[in-house]
């Protein structure tokens, strides 16, 4: 499965990577969930999340969720995703998906020659692409922001 150009009926809804640095502190060691350290007030060096978030800044975009179907997989309403088009849009990986001109993000399964598209929250079916639907995949989640 390949992936496809950008339909321009949904191009308002990307926010192209940037390649300005953004270099904030990064704290020395690792935060315990449960006592503080006295350690955790020393900065170690600064970083810049998008050498973290972006692997490929000519493929990569942003996109922000609407709705509950992928919360199992951790994907909450008003997340950001970072979409990468490099990635090979594999059996397991969540994708951003337009079918029949309507964009979702779903879990891309292969089962017993079908592609379907799975939701990770039992509230909402898994959709099974029928012959005669047309389906894009635009690129894989490669990482979520979330608010907590």
């Amino acid at each position: 499965m390949k992936t496809t150009p950008f339909s321009p009926a949904f191009s308002n809804l990307f926010v192209p990577a940037s390649h300005r640095l953004c270099r904030l502190p990064l704290i020395a060691g690792r935060a315990p969930a449960g006592f503080p350290s006295p350690a955790a007030d020393h900065y170690d060096k600064r970083l810049d999340l998008n050498e973290h978030l972006i692997l490929h800044p000519e493929a990569t975009f942003f996109l922000r969720v609407k709705g509950n179907s992928m919360i199992g997989a951790g994907i909450h309403d008003g997340d950001l995703l970072v979409v990468d088009r490099s990635l090979e849009p594999n059996h397991g990986r969540v994708v951003i998906a337009v079918l029949d001109g309507e964009l979702t993000v779903k879990r891309l399964h292969h089962q017993r020659g079908k592609v379907v598209l799975c939701a990770d929250n039992p509230d909402y079916p898994d959709i099974a692409i029928q012959n005669g639907q047309e389906l894009q995949i635009w690129g894989v989640v490669a990482h979520v922001v979330h608010k907590v």
